[in-house]
């Protein structure tokens, strides 16, 4: 089956619909990053306090994650993403609320960790529905699991580009708390019908408890530690344009600037299905790793809006195979039954990252500019480029023991698969 064919046939399978509402849904978790660092930092004229907030709000949704994770895996994802969604919407507009309130630092801070432990998700619990959509496919459904894993890593950064786009649009046009409560609505609206498509009753009720063992494997430690190194970069880059658009005096320019990262990471995303199934994907992994250092490292040396913008363009190439890897070898390696809860822990390792990336960002850019928050960006593809160049062996090893044990590609789980929540 061609790539083309298997995008046809997983649109076939999973309606339009269901792709236009998953996308929309992943948006909100997009816009408050960056939506909440551009609000604090510019209504208090800290940089450190606007990272620190929208790390809170990174840290809570990693601390948070795993949790939903393990919940939807037992429970299915309908009721879990249901409460998130509602929650999520309205620790939002909460947020805008304190901050406009003049609530003081510590309010803001708390405020924003409470609204970052409840929003959902929606990517990873995506990638999840894909291996019992697909459960009657027979012999393709290897390669349209892989084909979905690269759209929706596609889709994230699509997300991740839009999203940034709309806070700098909503921010000029509005006012960064405008930003702010559009994604609120966008949560409350599409975060609420990911909840009840049909496709979030796919599923099964595991023992949870028998599988935890096998989750927390070297393997997948390193899987998570290559996704915060991920975060880190996001979170700095983020950063970084932000406190370069800020001293060129167009502060709501940083959503734009940050969103081409996405544009050029969703073009790279869909390509990587045509590449051939025989170069493993920890062999990808480092080879994506070792594109984001190179091509990084021009950020040390930018010093205009359009310079950098250039720069993170291309740079997004090199982000959507690294995590479109990084995503796959988590779904080959880990039992069917957990992976809602790998899914959402790696989102959570890159939450945790962007926290690190951002705060050190921010804190480094109040003494030194964008140079420094950008230097933070580079020590973050090299600590990727450590990780995969060290632990390729590892990697292809579990793999390996996975495709011998059934695990994630074999019968295990096409029996997990079937097995849906009524």
């Amino acid at each position: 089956m061609t790539p083309l064919a298997s995008y046809r046939r997983l649109l076939d399978i999973a309606g339009p619909a269901y792709l236009v509402v998953a996308f929309l849904g992943r948006l909100p978790l997009a816009m408050s990053q960056l939506g909440t660092l551009l609000l604090v930092s510019t209504a208090t004229g800290s940089y450190g306090l606007g990272g620190l907030s929208a790390g809170a709000l990174a840290v809570a949704n990693a601390l948070g994650a795993p949790v939903a994770g393990a919940l939807a895996d037992r429970l299915g994802q309908r009721p879990v993403v249901l409460v998130q969604s509602l929650l999520g919407a309205t620790g939002l507009a909460g947020l805008v609320a304190v901050v406009a309130a003049d609530a003081g630092g510590p309010v803001v801070v708390a405020v924003a960790a409470v609204t970052g432990l409840t929003l959902p998700q929606v990517g990873p619990l995506a990638r999840v529905r894909w291996r019992p959509l697909t459960a009657g496919t027979g012999t393709h459904q290897r390669r349209l699991v892989d084909a979905a894993f690269s759209y929706e890593g596609a889709a994230d950064e699509a997300s991740f580009a839009l999203g940034p786009a709309l806070v700098g649009l909503a921010a000029v046009l509005v006012s960064p708390g405008g930003a702010l409560l559009t994604a609120a609505a966008l949560l409350a609206v599409f975060g609420t019908a990911f909840a009840l498509d049909p496709s979030a009753r796919l599923g099964t009720r595991p023992d949870v408890a028998g599988h935890l063992g096998r989750l927390l494997t070297a393997s997948f430690l390193v899987l998570g530690l290559a996704q915060l190194s991920i975060g880190m970069f996001f979170g700095a880059t983020q950063t970084g344009a932000t406190v370069l658009a800020t001293e060129a005096g167009r502060p709501g320019v940083a959503g734009l600037v940050h969103a081409t990262l996405g544009v050029g990471s969703a073009v790279a995303g869909i390509a990587t299905a045509y590449l051939p199934e025989r170069v493993g994907h920890e062999r990808r992994a480092l080879v994506a790793a070792v594109a984001l250092a190179v091509l990084s490292l021009p950020l040390l040396v930018v010093d205009g809006l359009l310079a950098v913008t250039a720069v993170v363009l291309v740079l997004g190439c090199a982000v959507a195979p690294y995590m479109i890897a990084v995503f796959s070898l988590a779904e080959r390696v880990v039992p069917p039954a957990r992976v809602g809860t790998a899914m959402t822990a790696l989102a959570s390792a890159t939450g945790i990252g962007y926290a690190l990336g951002s705060s050190i960002a921010g804190r480094l850019a109040d003494a030194d500019g964008s140079t420094a928050a950008f230097a933070v960006t580079v020590a973050a593809t090299l600590l990727a480029v450590l990780l995969m160049t060290t632990q390729q062996g590892r990697l292809h090893r579990a793999v390996q023991a996975a495709l011998g044990d059934g695990g994630a590609s074999g019968e295990e789980g096409q029996a997990a698969a079937s097995t849906s929540v009524a």
